[in-house]
């Protein structure tokens, strides 16, 4: 009996001290979204009947990845928080398009990732675990060799001018040519319940056509997602697309600050806020905007830390909680939580490596947690009550959840008193490092040690739980009192 009240009054301590559960989210919406974005040919090769012409050793050929490959990683990728999956084109493509842009025909599936079948059950295997699946749908260029440019009744559906990638330009202008473009993205849509589309270089084509374009994919399906990725980093840009129903757009004047602040310790975060502002005027919504370090048109994030003798692990910790805690939908680059390096051009097409050093994924792993558990990292407000010496303190606030983020991008460790900016009498709970700070005299005096970060959850301070402390009680007394009636009993129906 001693033993299972010591047990029990362990318990009652235990659960009092637990932090308080986190706001609920009665229906997901694409702000509270964390997209991995992939390449399928250097992802996963599983299905070697696919396998045409490969050679892993060529940079510029196909080197087998499949949609069966990504298919036996999904679980992969749900375990590290991510919520969506974005693929390059899926469309068949001209020889050595492993990259997806060199499109033959849009209406069938490029033979080396699988069949229409197989794309079909990745987005149903996604779906089941409650995952959304995007691809790219490149609307103005098509194959350097599309068999339109040798098609007398085609003349007038390729425009004069060449891309400096080879590819042919769509003369958008032509309604023929609009239509098909409209229709075929309609028709992956209805055949495969797909979830959002990332639209190529939305500048080089007419405002007019995205506003047709998106006004019938969305008749298709509800809460359809439109990212649109411009060629351009000028802000003013999206001015340009507002209005036109694409939903968001890439963040480039965000990343180009993101790049150059946590390539290398001891840099001002500074930059990083003044954006905020700037992001508010030019984004209809600049919690649909979408985030990122790196894509496949830059240079990778690690290759910039490794240029200036950094340990790229450090740097993209901080990097991902920044990205992960502020508005905006993060994109992860494929190989980012491995810290992949790469240079321009097809050396940032690595392979994919699923046998590498666990930490980084760690990392993302517990920031996804928090992101979707959490909605004042998808949905709150956004404040900035510290930044100086390469320290910043933010608060997210939604409904009656604040969480407050803390980096130190600096060689040294730092401390910062925060005060009227938050509730007095309260306690912050580190959510990644398990660091608690309480108010004293209405103060918070956040430490943190060099190149780290804390979520920190805002909640009462810790004490006895009164409320708890009783209703657990109330089932231990009931379960003692059973106990003693049980051997009651059993005294008297002894022989």
């Amino acid at each position: 009996m001693k033993k299972l009240l010591f047990f029990i009054t362990v318990l009652i301590l235990f659960f009092s001290s637990l932090p308080a559960s986190a706001a609920g989210i009665e229906e997901r919406t694409w702000q509270d979204e964390t997209i991995y974005y992939l390449m399928v040919d250097r992802f996963n090769n599983n299905d070697v009947n696919n396998d045409y012409t490969v050679d892993i050793l060529d940079p510029d050929r196909y080197h087998g990845g499949d949609f069966q490959g990504i298919i036996d990683q999904l679980d992969y990728l749900k375990d590290m928080g991510f919520t969506a999956i974005a693929l390059n084109p899926i469309f068949d493509n001209e020889d050595n398009g492993y990259h997806g842009y060199w499109i033959k025909d849009f209406y069938e599936i490029e033979e080396h990732y699988g069949t229409i079948d197989t794309f079909k059950a990745l987005i149903s295997e996604a779906h089941e675990r409650d995952m959304k699946v995007m691809v790219d749908f490149v609307v103005h260029t098509v194959g350097p060799n599309h068999p339109w440019a040798a098609d007398p009744e085609k003349d007038d559906w390729l425009a004069d001018s060449v891309n400096e990638d080879d590819t042919l330009t769509l003369n958008l202008q032509n309604n023929e040519v609009k239509d098909y473009i409209i229709e075929a993205a309609k028709w992956w849509i209805e055949e495969t319940n797909l979830d959002g589309y990332r639209l190529k270089a939305v500048d080089e084509a007419p405002a007019d056509f995205w506003t047709s374009f998106a006004a019938e994919v969305k008749k298709v399906k509800e809460n359809f997602y439109l990212l649109g990725d411009l060629t351009s980093d000028d802000p003013q840009m999206v001015e340009k697309y507002k209005g036109t129903g694409i939903d968001g757009f890439y963040d480039y004047e965000l990343n180009k600050h993101a790049r150059s602040v946590f390539a290398t310790a001891d840099q001002a975060l500074e930059p990083l806020f003044k954006s905020w502002e700037q992001r508010q005027a030019a984004f209809e919504n600049p919690y649909l905007a979408g985030t990122f370090m790196d894509n496949h048109n830059m240079t990778r994030f690690t290759r910039e830390s490794i240029t200036k003798n950094e340990h790229p692990g450090p740097r993209w910790k901080l990097a991902l909680t920044y990205l992960y805690t502020v508005p905006g939908i993060p994109i992860v680059y494929y190989g980012s939580e491995i810290a992949l390096d790469g240079g321009g051009g097809t050396d940032n097409f690595g392979q994919m490596d699923f046998r590498t050093d666990k930490e980084l994924i760690d990392h993302i792993t517990s920031i996804g947690e928090l992101r979707n558990s959490h909605p004042a990292l998808t949905r709150g407000t956004f404040e900035l009550l510290h930044e100086d010496q390469g320290m910043a303190v933010y608060k997210r606030e939604f409904e009656d959840e604040t969480v407050v983020v803390a980096l130190n991008n600096s060689t040294f460790s730092q401390s910062v008193t925060i005060t009227s900016e938050l509730e007095d009498n309260m306690e912050l709970r580190g959510l990644l490092n398990g660091d608690l700070v309480r108010s004293a005299e209405g103060q918070y005096q956040i430490i943190l040690d060099r190149d780290e970060a804390e979520i920190y959850l805002l909640a009462e301070k810790t004490g006895v739980n009164i409320p708890l402390i009783a209703a657990t009680s109330s089932v231990a007394v009931g379960f003692v009192i059973f106990l003693i009636l049980l051997k009651i009993r059993s005294r008297r129906t002894a022989p």
